[in-house]
C-alpha cells in the first residue's frame, strides 16, 4: 500500500492500516473460538469494535453523523444559548476585556496545549514530548474537525505511533489506556463540581444529580475495571457473566448469537496490565493536568472580562460551573461536546451570579481558544507526519494479512 499526501485517502488508508495490522495481530470478533483460547497479547475494545480486514470507513454513515451533530451544534448556539446568554452583550464585554487581560489568556492557552501532549507521553515508555503532542493534537483535529472521525482519529493514533517505533500491542494499549483515563476524569469532574460549590458556600441541592450520575457511573466503571485487572480469572468470570447477560438476546439480534466476551476480556487485561501497573500514576496526573489548565482558560477569561481590579467571581464557582458541565460530554452528538457543555456551562455561570453576557463571553473565549488552536496544531502536525510516514511505508506494498 503507497502512501498519498491528500487528506481523504490518507484517512482511509490509516484506516486501512490500522485494521490489517490489528486482525494480523489479534482476533477481532467475539465468535466464540473454534481453536486454542485468545493467547495474543493485543485485544481489548479498540480491538473488539475493529472490522475486519479491507474494511473501509462507512461514508453515508459518517456523513449522516456528522450532519447530525452541526445540526445540533447549529440549533444550540442559534436557539439555545440566546435563551440563556447574550451574544450582543458578551461582544460588549468582550470589547471592555484589556490587552493584559488577553494576554493572560494566551498563556493559559500556551499552558494547556502544552499539557495535552503529556498522555501519550505518559502512558508510552519512551515516547518524546513533541510526538506525544503531534499524536494527540492530530487526534483532536480529526475527531472533532471530520464527520464521525471518531474511528479515524484512533487509526491515525496507531498510524502516528507505528512511525515512531511502537509495537503494535504497545500502541493499541496507549490509545486505550489514555481513552479509558480520560473517561475516569470526565466522570469524576462533575462530582468535584458539586464539592466545589459546597466549599464555596452555595447551596448545591440542585445539582447533587450531577455529581450522583458521574459517582455512580465512575464507580461502575471503576470496580468493573478493577476487577477485570485483579486477575485473568475475574477477566474469565466477568465474561461469562456477561455472556448470561447477553444469551436472551442472542436468538433476536443476529449479531449477537456467535459472541463469546471471555476471550476478548482475557487478551484486553493481558494487553492493558502491564502499561497500567506502571504508568498509571503518570497517566493520571498528565490527564488531570490537561482538564485543569483548560478550566484556567475559563477562569481568566471570565476574570478578563470581570476585570482583575474587581472581586469578580469566586474560583470555586467558576470551577462548579466547568465541572458539572462536562456531563454534557456524555450526550454523544457532537464532538467534544461541542454546544452542550457551553450551553450547561453558561446556564450554570448564569445560576451562580455571573452575568449575562460575560457569562457567555467567556465561554465563547474558552471555546474559541481551546478548539481553534487544537485544529490548526492537529492540521499541522498531521502534514508533518505524512511526510514521515510517506517515507517509512513508501516501500510497503500492501498491507499485512
Amino acid at each position: 500500500m503507497r502512501w498519498t499526501t491528500s487528506g481523504s485517502s490518507l484517512a482511509v488508508q490509516a484506516y486501512e492500516m490500522w485494521s490489517s495490522r490489528m486482525s494480523a495481530s489479534c482476533p477481532m470478533d467475539f465468535s466464540a473460538p473454534t481453536g486454542p483460547p485468545f493467547l495474543a497479547r493485543c485485544g481489548m475494545v479498540l480491538y473488539m469494535s475493529t472490522p475486519a480486514p479491507g474494511a473501509q470507513i462507512d461514508k453515508k454513515k459518517s456523513l449522516i453523523l456528522g450532519a447530525v451533530g452541526l445540526f445540533f451544534i447549529v440549533l444550540i448556539f442559534w436557539k439555545v444559548i440566546p435563551q440563556i446568554g447574550s451574544y450582543s452583550d458578551a461582544l460588549d464585554a468582550l470589547k471592555g476585556m484589556g490587552w493584559v487581560a488577553f494576554g493572560v489568556v494566551v498563556i493559559a492557552v500556551l499552558v494547556y496545549l502544552t499539557s495535552y501532549g503529556f498522555p501519550f507521553m505518559a502512558a508510552t515508555p519512551g515516547l518524546k514530548f513533541w510526538p506525544s503532542e503531534q499524536i494527540n493534537q492530530a487526534a483532536f483535529a480529526i475527531s472533532n474537525g471530520v464527520p464521525g472521525g471518531g474511528a479515524v482519529g484512533l487509526a491515525f493514533q496507531y498510524g502516528m505511533l507505528s512511525t515512531y517505533n511502537v509495537a503494535p500491542a504497545a500502541a493499541t494499549s496507549t490509545i486505550t489506556a489514555v481513552g479509558i483515563w480520560s473517561t475516569f476524569i470526565s466522570l469524576g469532574f462533575p462530582i468535584l463540581g458539586v464539592v466545589a460549590l459546597t466549599i464555596s458556600g452555595e447551596n448545591g441541592s440542585s445539582y447533587v444529580w450531577a455529581g450522583v450520575i458521574g459517582l455512580v457511573i465512575l464507580i461502575a466503571v471503576i470496580v468493573g475495571f478493577t476487577m477485570l485487572m485483579r486477575s485473568e480469572r475475574a477477566a474469565r468470570w466477568i465474561g461469562k457473566v456477561g455472556n448470561s447477560a447477553i444469551k436472551p438476546l442472542r436468538g433476536r439480534i443476529k449479531k449477537l448469537a456467535t459472541i463469546d466476551l471471555i476471550g476478548p476480556l482475557v487478551s484486553f487485561r493481558e494487553s492493558m496490565y502491564d502499561v497500567l501497573r506502571r504508568r498509571w500514576a503518570y497517566l493520571s496526573v498528565a490527564q488531570i493536568a490537561v482538564s485543569v489548565t483548560q478550566f484556567l482558560i475559563l477562569y481568566v477569561a471570565l476574570r478578563g472580562i470581570q476585570g482583575w481590579d474587581e472581586p469578580g467571581t469566586s474560583i470555586w464557582l467558576v470551577f462548579a460551573a466547568f465541572a458539572i458541565s462536562q456531563i454534557g460530554l456524555m450526550i454523544p452528538i457532537t464532538p467534544g461536546g461541542l454546544g452542550t457543555v457551553d450551553a450547561v456551562m453558561i446556564g450554570l455561570l448564569v445560576k451562580f451570579g455571573v452575568d449575562n453576557g460575560e457569562a457567555t463571553a467567556a465561554d465563547l473565549v474558552w471555546r474559541a481558544t481551546s478548539y481553534v488552536p487544537q485544529i490548526i496544531i492537529g492540521i499541522i502536525a498531521l502534514i508533518a507526519w505524512t511526510k514521515k510516514a510517506g517515507q517509512k511505508f513508501a516501500s510497503t506494498s500492501a498491507p499485512v494479512t
